[in-house]
């Protein structure tokens, strides 16, 4: 991590887990955990139906709220959906977009991402945007190949000072909730990646500012390990981040590393 250069950002992707008064006790255990922590970023990304309750319960705290998703479009016939512009009013400030869930049911694509990550920056948010390979396309060895396609394709027309607003989370897919986890040095090696390839778009001053966080089942034991590399500016933590003593070491990791 280079805290001095970019921001080192902790966000928890609680996903469909959690109703109102569950997610009102896990934000009120959290908060005395993590109340001295000045340097790393805490991020608490819930469904849709527990953000009022988030927000309030973390109101005057050092814990930001962020939603899982959000529509490409201001308003429209778009049943179920949620504008980047509804997360706004209410207070939202981070959302998470192209999670490799969200691509494999829910057919999204990198053109729909490309939207939403623009829509999000219209709205004033700070989009978290995941990309990834498949197990396949690792072992046919064109993880690099598939990461900055992705990277190209979801930042296509974002200019270098959006961009400085978004974080970008290495995933892959095979360890997400697989219990899988990629070793400290792949991570590196794809973050570092990712990186250059931002370089190559936008200039290596602008790439270095960019957090770029690791999302593929980092918990409590092997956070330290994670975030101890250059290039691994934070985490975007699944299982861990739904019990309050796992999320807080992981953050404490993140303050040292």
């Amino acid at each position: 991590m280079k805290k001095n250069v970019r921001k080192a950002i902790i966000a928890g992707n609680w996903k469909m887990n959690k109703t109102r008064p569950e997610a009102k006790a896990l934000l009120e255990e959290l908060k005395p955990m993590v109340s001295d922590v000045k340097d790393v970023e805490i991020v608490a990304c819930v469904p849709f139906t527990n953000l009022e309750t988030a927000l309030a319960a973390t109101a005057g705290t050092n814990i930001k709220i962020g939603a899982e998703n959000c529509h490409f479009e201001k308003s429209g016939a778009f049943t179920g959906e949620i504008s980047a512009d509804m997360l706004a009013e209410m207070g939202v400030e981070y959302v998470v977009l192209g999670h490799s869930e969200r691509r494999q049911y829910f057919a999204e694509t990198d053109e729909t991402v490309n939207k939403r990550t623009k829509a999000a920056l219209a709205a004033g948010l700070k989009p978290i945007v995941c990309v990834g390979e498949l197990l396949w396309e690792r072992e046919c060895n064109i993880t690099e190949e598939v990461i900055a396609r992705q990277i190209k394709l979801d930042f296509f027309n974002v200019s270098a000072e959006e961009l400085k607003k978004c974080v970008i989370a290495y995933e892959p897919v095979w360890a997400i909730g697989t219990g899988k986890t990629a070793t400290a040095d792949q991570a590196e090696e794809v973050c570092a990646f990712i990186r250059a390839t931002l370089a190559k778009l936008y200039g290596a001053d602008v790439a270095e500012t960019i957090t770029i966080q690791y999302g593929g089942s980092m918990n409590a034991k092997n956070a330290a390990e994670l975030l101890s590399k250059t290039n691994v500016d934070g985490g975007l933590i699944g299982g861990a981040s739904l019990k309050a003593a796992d999320f807080t070491t992981i953050i404490t990791a993140a303050v040292n590393g």
